[in-house]
């Protein structure tokens, strides 16, 4: 009959019926036959490789079609504290933002709406977050982080701490919030502070370079207490420096350094606890005096020196005078030791001499005549 239209739809393709320009409904692969009397039939035909619907009257389909659209598609109907997962096959295929309102036709794939609430908790679970990161979505959709061994994750949304995040891999949606995550090391660190010109209690200018280790003991505190928590740190060892040194005469300060150091330690501990961090020790590594001062230093020390060695020269001097005298008063008392450090007197001089010729025997040595003759 000339008013039953015959309708061939292909395995990709869907067809939408519209009689009088309202939906009537939607042809499935095959080959239909409609009545078309009137001639009121408007026939629309969709390719299905692409599973998202594209036509611009989805909510007219939508109130149209009512039970009949489960029929032939899958609606995506997303409230503002949702995400949308649009699986296909079993993977994951595409991310919907809140509010999302789509069709997508069922035939060619297994279509399914996998919905995430953001009311439970913006993190993203491991296995969607690989998906995500293998179609490059994650980036667009979700923040990505790394909390590496000895640091700690803190997570913000809109400005505000959420909670402290421990080593390992994280992600977290980042839609309609604003979600960062920051990485606080907490391993030792050191810090030099290097070129400090100051003045001594005795009005004498030096530059001090002083070395400090350190460590983050409370990132919480070290990221919301102060905006920079190592410039606050750097900031107290200037003071604290400053203070130690100007409360000192240049002499203490060279005489006991340790004490110092001590002063400072005890000083930037305090002032560093306050902002999560652990000040493990503090030392001052060189103390460099101006050039006129390091003369007169220099002078002082070897002027030091020299009384020194004069106080012990005369000292020498006097222990061997009284040895001296100790020794003579032993020889006046006994002429045995007399006539022993004689031949000792002796045997040094014959042992510069080549030649010695002796007469009237060991009395003519001693007494008498001793002739001493050289190579000369």
């Amino acid at each position: 009959m000339f008013w039953i239209k015959k309708v061939v739809v292909g395995d990709a393709e869907c067809v939408l019926v519209y009689r009088n320009r309202r939906i009537e409904r939607v042809l499935g692969p095959g080959v239909h036959r409609i009545g078309d009397f009137k001639r009121e039939l408007e026939l629309s035909v969709h390719s299905i490789v692409n599973a998202e619907y594209s036509g611009r009257d989805a909510e007219a389909l939508i109130a149209g079609l009512g039970p009949r659209l489960q029929n032939h598609f899958v609606l995506a109907d997303l409230g503002m504290q949702e995400i949308g997962l649009m699986l296909r096959n079993g993977r994951v295929a595409d991310v919907l933002p809140p509010g999302t309102r789509r069709l997508y036709w069922k035939g060619l794939a297994e279509i399914a709406i996998h919905t995430v609430a953001l009311s439970d908790g913006l993190e993203v679970e491991r296995d969607v977050a690989n998906a995500l990161r293998q179609l490059s979505y994650l980036d667009k959709v979700a923040v990505a982080g790394v909390v590496p061994t000895q640091s700690a994750g803190l997570l913000f949304v809109d400005g505000k701490f959420v909670r402290r995040l421990e080593p390992g891999a994280y992600a977290f949606w980042n839609v309609r919030k604003n979600v960062a995550v920051e990485v606080i090391e907490l391993r030792v660190q050191s810090m030099e502070v290097s070129g400090q010109e100051l003045l001594t209690r005795d009005k004498v200018s030096l530059r001090v370079n002083l070395a400090a280790s350190l460590r983050v003991s409370d990132p919480v505190a070290a990221r919301t207490q102060v905006a920079k928590y190592l410039d606050h740190v750097y900031r107290e060892l200037q003071y604290g420096l400053r203070k130690a040194v100007s409360a000192k005469t240049l002499d203490e300060l060279l005489g006991d350094k340790a004490s110092l150091d001590a002063d400072i330690f005890g000083y930037v501990r305090g002032q560093a606890s306050q902002v999560g961090v652990e000040v493990l020790g503090v030392g001052v590594k060189d103390v460099i005096l101006p050039g006129e001062m390091k003369e007169i230093l220099n002078g002082v020390v070897q002027a030091e020196k020299t009384a020194q060695a004069n106080v012990i020269r005369r000292r020498e001097e006097a222990n061997a005078t009284r040895s001296l005298l100790n020794t003579a008063k032993l020889i006046e008392e006994s002429p045995v030791l007399m006539r022993l450090k004689e031949l000792e007197a002796l045997e040094k001089i014959t042992e510069k001499i080549d030649k010695l010729t002796v007469f009237g025997g060991l009395e003519g040595v001693m007494k008498q005549l001793v002739s001493l003759k050289g190579n000369g």
